[in-house]
């Protein structure tokens, strides 16, 4: 036998079989022995411990006690029967046992004189603790030896259950399992790696993190499997990097001419701030290089992406290229478009608008001056990737929100010249630092930490609903002084599901507090018509309306200097950066600007922790953070959906010290063997091939 042993198809492992195979390839991605081997528990129950039953706590969740079972009554009739017994420990003190199902094969299965382990949760009833359904089996020196460990506790569901397959029945399995695999399975470090970082060998750690030997041998097992992971992410992506840094010729931006200069110099008004100077050095120094640039550019919402992205194609332009812009919807792009050409107002740049909805002699007229080239800037959606954009000389490509786009979707702007243009990609979602490494780990960041000069903080309140009256007359002053309100809702129609402010009712009692002709009400959502909605959204932009009624739509791609007000009912159904994002619509202007959270009474720990962020913090990246560790990497921009993190036991809002530790044994690897050709590294080198082979190549298409 080979290492190929760990290819076999589960289906062929003693105590699966064909209708089981099928469930475990179904229910849990397991297809060969290989699956199940780093198929993972995701906690453990210490059993390491015997407890007496004078010892027991109500903070204890489970407790194991050795005694003898005796006094079996049954109690009740029918439906309504139970079972009882006591067990009685070395000290004589008594615990009563209760079954309330299923305790009809228990019947004569305790026998007097035999002493048993009784393992469970212990609950109460009045003063005196008790144990429902616990696990029972008779004191031997086997069963001591078994359940004096770590037990291992797997991912299960009712299909599998059914079937046997619950948190023991996976267990077993692997105790089939591994002696089989035992001497095929590979290392996947060097031994300078292991050596000089002391890791336990993947062999000790694949049997220890299934069933440790003690607390100690698990969290080194753990530690060296995190490793793994978060290693060979890392020495993947850096080796990319400089397989693009060393092959990817870039254009070469070798000056700033007058269409920077003037824009400068004529049509900024306000001084950009420190780290907008930084972010445009960085970007100046990179289609400097002669290599294609691909930088992350990381901002809040407010703290001026958008002026640096204009700079940088105006240094393109003024080396002779075109630049694009491509934002995720429509509404956003026709932002864009007019920010965009009323910032260059007055400099002779041709600026043009390319979405779905650009009729086709408009089109023509666009395509003609972008093969032409007398089109500088198009600004668009997924329309610019169409084949038919085909532009004269493309040297910039910047991306907005580019999370939101599909990777083949980037990759066919990516091709829109012979040599690749330079890319930037931004986002207002702020990105924590292990997810940034993790996911853009390729890419250079630069980010923009510091707010525009005169910009007020938001100041962000929570009220509960029972307060709404007190609320409605801040909305009142706060019109009287001839600013606008967002009043944010979650759902567009009631749910008989959630318990939900939903929107039509929400504006029904808006346009009742706040009548005609004094107030006018806007009213915007997902699935109006685009016309519709445009109409609805200029009318607030143009002060007609004083209030916007609207759901997550004007999440991004509106902007109302005027509007000093985010009211966002039920609060606590949206997530963090949601949360953000929408306070991000209001402190555009000069004025102060609030943020109202409306909540029920009622709020799980999570819904606090996140009004209670906040209410605390406008800072993105410290919201970034909590956020993930509310909801876990894979929920932060749908990296688990989209296959992007494959991570089976590393937790990036846990182990940043692990990744950084990580990170820095792939560079010093790449630093002295960046091919990874020395003999040493070759076991390094076939695992890359062996865990990438399957995945896009992320930096070559960001």
């Amino acid at each position: 036998m080979s290492a190929d042993i760990l290819k076999t198809p589960i289906e062929y492992l003693k105590g699966v079989g064909p209708q089981r195979g099928e469930l475990l390839k179904k229910e849990m991605n397991i297809f060969c022995f290989e699956d199940l081997l780093h198929c993972y528990p995701f906690r453990y129950i210490d059993r390491s411990r015997f407890y007496l039953i004078n010892d027991i706590t109500d903070e204890m969740p489970y407790v194991q006690i050795k005694g003898y079972i005796s006094d079996i009554q049954l109690h009740g009739q029918k439906r309504t029967t139970r079972m009882t017994a006591i067990l009685t420990d070395e000290q004589g003190a008594r615990l009563e046992l209760i079954w309330f199902n299923g305790f009809k094969w228990l019947k004569g299965k305790f026998l007097p004189g035999t002493e048993y382990i009784v393992f469970g949760r212990p609950g109460k009833f009045g003063n005196k603790f008790n144990i429902a359904h616990p696990e029972i089996e008779p004191v031997t020196p086997d069963a001591i030896h078994q359940q004096s460990v770590m037990q291992p506790v797997y991912s299960s569901g009712e299909k599998l259950k059914s079937r046997g397959l619950d948190s023991k029945g996976i267990s077993k399995l692997l105790r089939t399992l591994l002696p089989v695999v035992e001497k095929h399975i590979p290392e996947t470090l060097p031994d300078y790696v292991r050596r000089e970082l002391r890791l336990m060998d993947l062999k000790q750690a694949l049997f220890n993190v299934h069933f440790p030997e003690d607390n100690h041998s698990l969290a080194r097992a753990r530690a060296r499997l995190k490793f793994d992971e978060l290693f060979y992410i890392q020495l993947n992506m850096l080796r990319l990097k400089h397989q693009r840094s060393s092959e990817a010729r870039g254009h070469v931006f070798k000056s700033v001419g007058d269409y920077f200069n003037n824009f400068y110099h004529k049509n900024l008004s306000f001084e950009l701030t420190g780290a907008q100077k930084k972010v445009v050095k960085e970007i100046r120094s990179d289609t400097l290089s002669g290599k294609q640039m691909n930088r992350l550019l990381q901002g809040d919402v407010g703290s001026g992406k958008t002026i640096v992205a204009v700079m940088t194609m105006l240094i393109a332009m003024d080396n002779g290229f075109q630049a694009c812009l491509m934002a995720p919807t429509e509404v956003l792009a026709n932002q864009h478009y007019e920010s965009i050409t009323n910032m260059l107002e007055g400099l002779n740049i041709n600026v043009r608008l390319l979405t779905g909805s650009t009729k086709r002699a408009p089109r023509k007229e666009i395509a003609e001056m972008l093969q032409d080239g007398s089109l500088h800037i198009l600004i668009g959606t997924h329309a610019l990737i169409e084949d038919t954009v085909i532009f004269n000389n493309l040297g910039m490509v910047v991306i907005d929100e580019q999370h939101r786009f599909g990777v083949a979707q980037r990759a066919r702007l990516w091709k829109k010249n012979i040599t690749p243009p330079h890319v930037l990609v931004m986002t207002a979602t702020p990105i924590p630092r292990t997810l940034a490494m993790t996911l853009y780990g390729d890419l250079d960041v630069s980010v923009i930490d510091e707010l525009p000069p005169g910009r007020k903080p938001i100041k962000t309140i929570h009220q509960y609903d029972s307060n709404r009256l007190k609320v409605f007359g801040f909305m009142r002053d706060q019109i009287k002084q001839g600013r606008q309100i967002y009043v944010v809702y979650p759902l567009i129609q009631e749910s008989e599901k959630l318990d939900l402010k939903d929107l039509q009712d929400g504006y029904e009692s808006i346009v009742r507090t706040f009548p005609l002709p004094d107030y006018a009400v806007s009213i915007v959502h997902g699935k109006m018509k685009s016309q519709d909605k445009e109409y609805e959204m200029q009318r607030f932009v143009k002060g007609e309306t004083q209030i916007m009624v609207a759901t997550t739509v004007i999440e991004v791609g509106i902007n109302v200097p005027n509007a000093s007000v985010m009211v966002i009912e039920s609060a606590e159904r949206f997530g963090l950066s949601q949360l953000h994002q929408l306070r991000g619509r209001v402190g555009r202007g000069a004025d102060q600007s609030w943020c109202v959270l409306m909540t029920g009474v009622k709020l799980s720990n999570d819904a606090k922790k996140r009004i209670q962020t906040m209410t605390s913090t406008n800072d993105g990246f410290v919201i970034a953070e909590t956020d993930m560790q509310l909801r876990g990497p894979g929920d932060i921009h749908g990296t688990q959906q989209s296959g992007i993190l494959d991570l089976r036991i590393a937790d990036l809002s846990k182990d940043e010290k692990i990744l950084k530790y990580a990170r820095q044994k792939a560079l010093d690897i790449l630093d002295k063997d960046p091919d990874l050709r020395q003999a040493e590294n070759y076991v390094l080198s076939k695992n890359l091939q062996k865990l990438f082979r399957h995945k896009i190549v992320w930096s070559k298409i960001s």
